[in-house]
């Protein structure tokens, strides 16, 4: 198939532009800057938040399958307000450049990545597809970051033409991410400044940058629609993954701080994160994608990357 990878520079988009083509796609990368690209078979260059410059871009590709994996999260560590903003962007105007272009160019179907982790903290410790997004979380950013989540979702399963599926993958692990040794938790972690909240009963579930990688691979190839989550076997309470992780590091262990200091000490999301977030079921996408984490348990690589 011909395929377009948008966003083909991320810790999930470039690696999948090289497996999709050892699996005989012709695959063309959609980047910024024409310099970081992967090997394609085709780089086309345009910013997604630019709609003439995406709707030539893609036009050139004429891809039958479009794959988004656009983000700005590799400005976290520099500048995190921006990484947001535009990544909130991305996931809003750039998506709707997506989707436009997409149909212009004749794509029979949309692969587009979201989180897993934006449900709304009520109900049962691990939550499927059709919990309510959390849209009104009292923190401001992290309400802006769902609503261009609910945003992207809405765009990508706008129309039966285009096939939409939606990949709401599950906390990133492995190289390239925050949680690798030297990203940004990572580092935190190892110094020790990642303190964990008394009872520790927010849930996580994990995924490694591999097995995000074969799942879109499945979706590409799939002719599942809607939203699925893609996550490992264990949703894991921080109670449990975070000292096991600085055991990992080889970090001193987190020191334990009361639950209501958390959100001034840690941040509002991260301090959501081990208090109060909801895990992911992703079975669904097991049955309709026939897919399966080769590493079912963060246990076997969080900390050793």
């Amino acid at each position: 198939m011909r395929i377009l990878v948008a966003g083909a520079t991320g810790v999930v988009g470039r690696p999948l532009v090289g497996t999709l083509r050892a699996r005989g796609h012709e695959v063309s990368a959609l980047v910024r800057e024409e310099s970081r690209a992967p090997d394609a078979d085709r780089v086309v260059v345009a910013d997604a938040l630019d709609r003439e410059a995406v709707l030539s871009a893609v036009s050139a590709a004429r891809p039958e399958v479009v794959v988004h994996q656009l983000s700005a999260l590799r400005l976290l560590r520099d500048d995190p307000p921006e990484a947001f903003a535009r990544t909130a962007r991305l996931r809003t105007e750039g998506t709707a450049h997506l989707v436009e272009a997409a149909r212009a160019a004749g794509a029979r179907r949309l692969v587009a990545q979201s989180i897993a982790f934006a449900a709304a903290p009520a109900g049962p410790a691990v939550l499927d597809e059709d919990a309510p997004l959390y849209a009104d979380a009292p923190d401001p950013g992290w309400a802006a970051t769902v609503r261009a989540v609910a945003e992207l979702e809405r765009l990508t399963l706008s129309g039966d033409d285009l096939g939409g599926l939606v990949l709401r993958y599950g906390t990133l692990y492995g190289p390239g991410t925050a949680y690798a040794r030297d990203g940004g938790t990572g580092q935190r972690v190892l110094a020790g400044k990642l303190p964990l909240p008394e009872g520790g009963a927010g849930i996580t579930s994990f995924l490694h940058v591999e097995d995000a990688v074969g799942a879109a691979v499945a979706a590409v190839e799939s002719a599942a629609t809607g939203v699925l989550h893609l996550a490992d076997d264990e949703p894991a309470p921080a109670a449990q993954w975070l000292p096991q992780y600085a055991r990992a590091l080889g970090a001193p262990p987190p020191r334990t701080i009361p639950a209501a200091m958390a959100p001034r000490l840690l941040g509002w999301f991260m301090a959501h994160q081990l208090t109060a977030a909801r895990g992911a079921a992703a079975d669904r996408a097991r049955a309709a994608l026939g897919w399966k984490p080769l590493r079912p348990s963060w246990r076997d690589g969080l900390g050793q990357e």
